[in-house]
């Protein structure tokens, strides 16, 4: 069978997540309209009749490295594309930056074949604008290949993946075929819970929240958890909370309820939130919460 590894990067909100998503066929990692929502190295596994293809969604790759957290960010999503077959860079159709020119002169030393994946092309109001904006960024760098698609309309995913496979290598299976994510269940709820805080609390909340299970006990088909969701002043703390509980209450039945739609098992789950201060500038404190240096 084909096999291969692959390395999803560029900068925050070009949609890297949901394209793996979408490729995977399930939710893998947190999706959001507010940049800096993914932290680790994701693992979503695509099984094929062609074989498996194995996706790392890193991080977004930020020009501010002043705080440690995007310091590790940006280690993490660098430190991805060692030892994988093919870089994806996911840049939106409809605009380059100077953030996606700084991620290119990253890539342009690598030895790994870079494909170019033109997001959000249904976006385009003028679609013989499709052409030219290919054929300029074509001339950036010599990409392995160049796929225009849209990940929320699944366009062209097919075309991507086949020239995926095209690039693959005989050999085993990374992974067993009933295995869609890399990740254990206690990251995989972490992450929906921290996803239900982004998309509940918006433009509320800065992105320096982090969710840490504290218990997980099996009981039957019951699964009791405790979580807590971590903020960095008091403020953040009250706008989490809400009147009288009422939006962790809000947060935390949202994810109950996804979290069941993807299994036989039923879910008890207990928020708490509380302040660590400067977190996310903390690098003890990244790492207890699972954001390590080098994306380990």
């Amino acid at each position: 069978m084909l096999s291969a590894m692959i390395a999803v990067v560029g900068r925050p909100n070009v949609g890297k997540s949901s394209l793996v998503n979408a490729l995977v066929g399930r939710k893998v990692s947190i999706v959001s309209h507010k940049p800096q929502t993914t932290r680790h190295q994701i693992q979503g596994v695509v099984h094929d009749p062609r074989g498996q293809l194995v996706f790392v969604d890193t991080p977004g790759i930020h020009g501010d490295g002043k705080r440690a957290l995007n310091r590790v960010m940006n280690d993490a999503a660098f430190s991805a594309l060692e030892d994988v077959d093919v870089v994806l860079f996911v840049v939106d159709a409809n605009r380059w930056t100077d953030e996606d020119q700084q991620v290119l002169n990253r890539l342009k030393g690598l030895s790994t074949p870079v494909g170019l994946v033109m997001n959000m092309i249904d976006r385009m109001d003028d679609k013989t604008r499709l052409l030219p904006t290919l054929q300029r960024l074509q001339g950036l760098h010599g990409f392995a290949f160049i796929v225009p698609i849209s990940a929320l309309r699944r366009v062209q995913l097919e075309a991507l993946t086949e020239e995926l496979f095209n690039r693959a290598s005989e050999g085993p299976a990374f992974y067993p075929e009933d295995m869609a994510v890399g990740h254990d269940q206690r990251f995989a709820l972490a992450e929906l819970i921290r996803e239900k805080v982004v998309r509940n609390l918006h433009q509320e909340m800065p992105y320096a929240t982090a969710v840490g299970i504290e218990q997980w006990e099996v009981e039957g088909r019951l699964d009791r958890v405790h979580a807590i969701i971590w903020v960095e002043r008091e403020g953040q703390k009250g706008i989490v909370i809400g009147d009288k509980g009422q939006q962790l209450r809000k947060i935390g039945e949202a994810a109950r309820k996804e979290w069941e739609r993807g299994s036989d098992r039923k879910l008890f789950l207990q928020l708490w939130c509380k302040v660590k201060e400067n977190w996310s500038d903390d690098l003890r404190a990244l790492g207890q919460f699972g954001l390590r240096p080098g994306g380990e």
